[in-house]
């Protein structure tokens, strides 16, 4: 049997136990450190622009925090992506609050402002608390952000900016998770880089920052001894991780840049394959990092099914993942409104994620091209 080739596993720098060892001399193990300041420096110089970035355990807790800091509560409604992984939703279930879920629109499979506009409309009309919306840059591709944008602000709607799978995106030349009043990114280990685990929350003030992280450390009070009067959370990064953060981020354009190239190789292989489209940017208003690579399988065309390929790659120990399965379709949120025309549903049926790691050497490539040539030949 050949060896795994992952979908996309973590890919360290060597950097990183310069900064780790760092925090082990100085003997800061926990949530205080000059790694957490310096990783939130660096992702600050990054992003650019009026920012601040607060270092946390996970995107899930930045999404988290993100509702708490707009005052999200007992039965308001948070308007989401219904195509993206669970952890776009399930906050919004931590606050008592109720999703409600968009579908996609075809050219970046992100939230479809037009669908958008007409959910509004109607919970409005039924009367609902509209407290937020959460859109998803997918798979590394910027959603329609001027439609979208200025949708929320005509209904006077906060947007939070999911950019968890987009670092190193941009719209019209401005970094993704710096649009909406707060953004998440992820470092997760499937990440463009990764800190094993790990988010932050992408603020405008000041202020917010300080909230979070005061919300992040069990929300002490300032005395000399233990004392809380709001409920907090164990939300915030630690200082070892956010020194592997460190050496993460010196390599995070070279990163960017061989996710693009995986995503080109796929291009070219696919180019005169009748039936499969690869997933890419629009137009040149967007620049993905590509984290992942993915294609559509026309079934008529092909006669071939988007589980089909994904055994024949699984046979060569070659590991794919469809698309996301629509949220709204999950069981665990099978009981909140949905709005919009299967577009999602429709890319789940015939989607497929290929391997995309920025370490896929240039005999994977090959094994990969073996298999995809082989598997098409008959189509």
């Amino acid at each position: 049997m050949h060896d795994k080739i992952w979908l996309s596993p973590p890919h360290l720098s060597g950097n990183e136990l310069e900064f780790i060892d760092d925090a082990f001399q100085k003997n800061w193990v926990t949530s205080i450190g000059n790694n957490i300041d310096e990783f939130e420096n660096d992702l600050r110089s990054f992003l650019g622009g009026n920012i601040e970035v607060c270092a946390l355990n996970s995107a899930t807790s930045a999404i988290h925090l993100a509702l708490m800091l707009l005052g999200i509560g007992n039965e308001d409604e948070v308007l989401t992506s219904t195509f993206s992984f669970v952890a776009s939703a399930n906050p919004i279930t931590y606050c008592n609050a109720n999703p409600v879920f968009i579908d996609s629109e075809p050219e970046t499979w992100n939230m479809c402002p037009v669908t958008l506009e007409e959910a509004i409309k109607d919970r409005l009309l039924q009367g609902k608390k509209i407290k937020a919306i959460i859109v998803v840059h997918l798979y590394g591709m910027p959603a329609k952000m001027d439609e979208i944008l200025s949708i929320a602000e005509k209904y006077k709607i906060p947007v939070i900016e999911d950019a968890a799978e987009s670092l190193g995106s941009r719209y019209k030349g401005k970094p993704c998770g710096g649009f909406g009043q707060f953004g998440i990114i992820s470092f997760n280990g499937n990440k463009i880089i990764t800190t094993s685990g790990g988010g932050t929350l992408i603020c405008h003030s000041k202020e917010d920052k300080n909230k979070a992280i005061f919300l992040s450390t069990q929300a002490r009070d300032d005395a000399p001894h233990y004392q809380h009067s709001s409920t907090g959370y164990n939300y915030r990064m630690s200082n070892i991780i956010a020194g592997i953060g460190r050496g993460q981020m010196k390599v995070l354009n070279d990163r960017i840049q061989a996710r693009r190239g995986i995503h080109n190789f796929y291009t070219a292989l696919f180019e005169n394959i009748e039936g499969v489209d690869v997933f890419r940017e629009p137009n040149e208003d967007f620049y993905s990092n590509h984290w992942l690579s993915a294609i559509t399988i026309n079934f008529e065309k092909t006669g071939k099914t988007r589980e089909d390929l994904r055994f024949a790659l699984l046979n060569d120990n070659i590991e794919s993942r469809p698309l996301w399965k629509p949220l709204h379709l999950q069981p665990v949120f099978s009981n909140f409104p949905y709005y919009g025309r299967q577009t999602a549903e429709n890319l789940f049926n015939s989607g497929l994620c290929l391997p995309s790691g920025s370490n896929l050497s240039i005999e994977h490539k090959e094994r990969i091209a073996r298999v995809l040539k082989d598997f098409f030949k008959h189509s």
